[in-house]
């Protein structure tokens, strides 16, 4: 297989992470999933739930340079991205970087902080670059942003437009253990079993790995399969009454673009060399769910996106 090498060291890293967060490997191989397509991963569920320890844990796997960012009502935009510090010796300003100039950045709490700073940080996902005054500078290579939040405590913060959500290839909630996780979990602490996992992997090998991504086969069919999903968000009443006035807002293109790159990534990390439809189904809710509006009457009613979602899942035609 072309993939062997990458494959068995990305599988090995997922394996040692879900060791040290237990109950929670949906969530890791979304973060990976993430990864490979080159895109940004927001974290939702209540505190607790190991949503910044799984993020670390990410960012240590990988032999990379990681920084942690408290995201807080105080921050600025030049606390993310850097600023020009006049050197008085030399008598001109030179740059100094800030912690955006990583390959894992974790956004802990990204709704905490105001709008300037979350325009700086999600521009920075979209461009792969910073502009500071006239001058322009390009962010790593492998470069990823991992943001949390929690949907629960929204007095003093700041919610992401949905524009801004967009950017997100993929919007993970994390849900509580089961009693059986839980109580692992409480051995696990009993025990004091170190949190931190070996750096198992490169830089190099995770770029590698990206590329092989785009060489997983996607039939047609397929390809039409995640058009109709994301035309269902639009036009839900084309596909069933159930989903008549749930929608205001449905997903733009850019869902079309992710849905099949997710799905290729997510054929990969199971072995595959091809794209099947238990792939698409698996990661659709994570792309699609942020991306639509729901109707009043659908918030009224008590629908949730996920709701939504799943209504859309069961009534497209799977070829």
């Amino acid at each position: 297989m072309l993939f062997e090498k990458e494959h068995e060291q990305i599988n090995l890293a997922i394996t040692q992470i879900c060791k040290r967060v237990i109950g929670q490997r949906q969530l890791i191989e979304n973060l990976f999933t993430c990864l490979l397509c080159k895109g940004h991963a927001l974290i939702e569920g209540a505190p607790g739930l190991a949503k910044t320890t799984a993020a670390k844990l990410l960012a240590n796997s990988i032999h990379s340079k990681f920084h942690r960012i408290q995201f807080t009502p105080d921050l600025l935009p030049s606390d993310l991205i850097g600023s020009d510090i006049f050197i008085h010796q030399e008598g001109k300003f030179s740059f100094r970087q800030g912690p955006i100039f990583q390959n894992i950045v974790l956004a802990d709490e990204i709704n905490r902080a105001p709008a300037k700073v979350q325009s700086a940080l999600l521009e920075s996902m979209e461009e792969k670059q910073v502009t500071v005054g006239n001058s322009t500078y390009k962010l790593e290579e492998l470069f990823m942003v991992i943001a949390t939040q929690n949907p629960i405590e929204q007095e003093g913060t700041y919610p992401l437009p949905e524009a801004q959500l967009d950017r997100f290839l993929m919007q993970i909630w994390v849900d509580y253990p089961s009693s059986k996780d839980e109580l692992e979990i409480l051995n696990l602490h009993e025990k004091n079993v170190t949190t931190i996992v070996p750096a198992l992997l490169t830089s190099d090998t995770v770029l590698s790995a990206q590329k092989l991504i785009d060489k997983i086969y996607i039939d047609e069919s397929l390809k039409e399969y995640i058009v109709s999903l994301v035309q269902a968000t639009r036009h839900p009443e084309q596909y069933t009454d159930e989903l008549k006035d749930l929608l205001r807002f449905g997903a733009s293109p850019r869902a079309t673009l992710a849905l099949v790159k997710a799905a290729k990534a997510n054929a990969w990390l199971q072995g595959q060399d091809y794209v099947s439809p238990a792939n698409i189904q698996v990661i659709a809710p994570n792309i699609l769910r942020h991306r639509i509006i729901p109707s009043f009457e659908a918030e009224a009613s008590g629908i949730s996106k996920q709701d939504i979602v799943s209504k859309i899942l069961t009534h497209v035609a799977i070829p």
